[in-house]
């Protein structure tokens, strides 16, 4: 990836990065860095690296007939055109590589990193606004897009974090840009593929450590030993002229992970949370379906809080915020308050779909336990009878919450019967669909979901179905749907496609829920994109 033309002293870069190399190092320009031989441009560094499906080294050759003046890989390799150098870990070096390439531009940076299993895209976007509010020139890199300065940048179909050169590339631009700050959302796969390395974080934020990824990461505490190695971090950042705060802030509320990181930290610490012991915490909670409002109290201030998102699980985000701009960045908490005021939403969360329907319809990014939980916990807000356990009880019933989600193929096969079951225990009715399956069977997928309902009390066809399509599955929530409902289509959010197969294939839930929408109102409205499930008729699925 070339950055305005810019070259640099191969030699000059790996003199830089800490590590120490046996290779002879060729001192030759090189113009950019490329993982993918696609994206090699003549004078780049081509570095090949061991991914899931492919291996980058079979794609040296090609690399080189497009341009690549050099090449970094773990293999013996001979009789190649340009220089080779041959290391131990290509992928954990290329986060310095690029660093050094674009002259380290997070030192030149205050950078406030951000983790978790959920709400770590909204954390990062209240963060974002505070210190627009504030008047200090930011940037953001989230899973969603990059934001420098007027310029936002969509990072990808599905990504966690961008890859290594792409986070370099982004930080550089946003110093050529005068910005002074920038937001970083890092996943696990980020930390533990050492994209994130090189970012020299000075503020280090966890919103929460629950289920996901264990196909990855092959446990719970590998997983949180990943969102942890943000906190180590904390510790290895460079002096930075405009200060290094070092600051840890964690949850207070979220049990499993507290205790481990709160003695894990070894840099400054603050923690947030509902409750009365959290450094900082919320008091006099009020909850709408138009959004949230509290008191943040703190040994050092007090002060009201309206949002416009929803559900108590963005109290926690707004807190987790406001922590670290106010005792991170030194933001005075009024101001931090105005910032959070003026977030209006994150796309493709708890995002709302109106065409006139008299029901509430709701696209959220929903794809863990967790999530699910807390997300279906909020439509039940949005009803009038608190409790599915309220019916046939003499409570009038007002409002039902209908849920629509997958499951994805190739990933965490435990977190199918979890979310099955939460669907089953809090939504009044549930649709079973596709969320990429992949090279996977869809059919053997939900069959271990509706498993999963069935074991909370799910009942096939009376409580909970199972429609593959996801178009027609949303389309078959929206026809159960009922005054004053709420339905609820989770697990896509803002992606921008849904793979089968090998295939990515272009789908918007949003576009999606508009579709079926215009269709159940018979009015104009967009195509329902196309998924090859949709081949196969939603009457032969309910059939089987």
């Amino acid at each position: 990836m070339s950055n305005n033309n810019k070259t640099t002293s191969l030699q000059n870069i790996f003199k830089e990065i800490p590590s120490s190399f046996s290779s002879k190092i060729p001192d030759i320009q090189i113009s950019g860095i490329a993982i993918d031989s696609r994206a090699v441009k003549p004078g780049c560094l081509f570095v090949a690296m061991q991914g899931g499906t492919l291996d980058g080294h079979d794609f040296i050759q090609k690399a080189i007939e497009n341009g690549a003046a050099a090449v970094v890989g773990d293999r013996e390799m001979d009789g190649l055109a340009v220089p080779y150098i041959r290391l131990e870990n290509p992928r954990q070096v290329l986060t310095w590589l690029a660093a050094a390439f674009y002259d380290w531009p997070a030192r030149k940076l205050t950078v406030i990193g951000v983790t978790g299993t959920d709400g770590k895209t909204t954390t990062s976007n209240l963060i974002y606004k505070i210190l627009i509010a504030a008047g200090i020139k930011a940037g953001m890199i989230s899973t969603v897009n990059a934001v420098i300065g007027e310029e936002v940048l969509d990072t990808g179909f599905h990504v966690t974090t961008p890859d290594a050169h792409d986070v370099q590339n982004y930080l550089a631009k946003m110093v050529d840009a005068g910005l002074t700050h920038v937001v970083l959302e890092t996943t696990s796969h980020g930390w533990a593929q050492y994209r994130v390395d090189a970012c020299e974080f000075d503020v280090g934020v966890v919103t929460n450590i629950t289920h996901e990824h264990m196909d990855q990461h092959g446990s719970y505490e590998n997983y949180r030993a990943a969102k942890a190695r943000l906190f180590s971090s904390l510790e290895r950042t460079k002096e930075k002229p405009q200060g290094n705060p070092r600051l840890g802030v964690i949850n207070r509320d979220d049990v499993k992970s507290f205790d481990f990181l709160n003695d894990f930290i070894k840099v400054n610490k603050l923690n947030y949370g509902l409750g009365d012991d959290a450094d900082v915490r919320a008091e006099d909670i009020e909850y709408s379906s138009m959004g949230i409002k509290f008191t943040a109290v703190s040994n050092d201030f007090r002060i009201g809080v309206s949002s416009n998102l929803v559900g108590s699980y963005n109290v926690s985000n707004c807190l987790a915020a406001l922590t670290a701009t106010v005792y991170g960045l030194g933001i005075d908490p009024l101001v931090a308050a105005q910032g959070i005021a003026t977030l209006d939403g994150i796309p493709g969360r708890m995002e709302n779909i109106a065409m006139g329907q008299n029901f509430i319809a709701i696209v959220d990014f929903a794809h863990t336990p967790n999530a699910l939980k807390v997300t279906l916990e909020a439509g039940r807000a949005f009803t009038s009878d608190p409790s599915p356990r309220a019916r046939g009880e003499g409570v009038k019933e007002k409002g039902r919450v209908i849920s629509v989600f997958g499951s994805a193929g190739l990933r965490d096969k435990e977190k199918r019967r979890m979310m099955a079951e939460t669907s089953a225990e809090l939504a009044d009715l549930t649709v079973l669909t596709a969320e990429d399956p992949r090279t996977e069977s869809l059919e053997g997928i939900l069959e271990e979901m509706a498993a999963g309902a069935r074991s909370r009390g799910g009942r096939e066809g009376e409580t909970f179905w199972r429609v593959p399509d996801r178009g027609e599955a949303i389309k078959f929530a929206l026809r159960l749907a009922r005054e004053g409902d709420v339905v609820l289509s989770c697990g896509k959010g803002h992606e921008q496609s849904m793979c089968f197969g090998r295939t990515e294939y272009l789908w918007d839930d949003r576009i999606a829920m508009k579709a079926a929408l215009a269709e159940f109102l018979g009015i104009d409205g967009p195509k329902m994109p196309y998924l090859p499930s949709q081949d196969k008729k939603e009457a032969e699925w309910l059939r089987e």
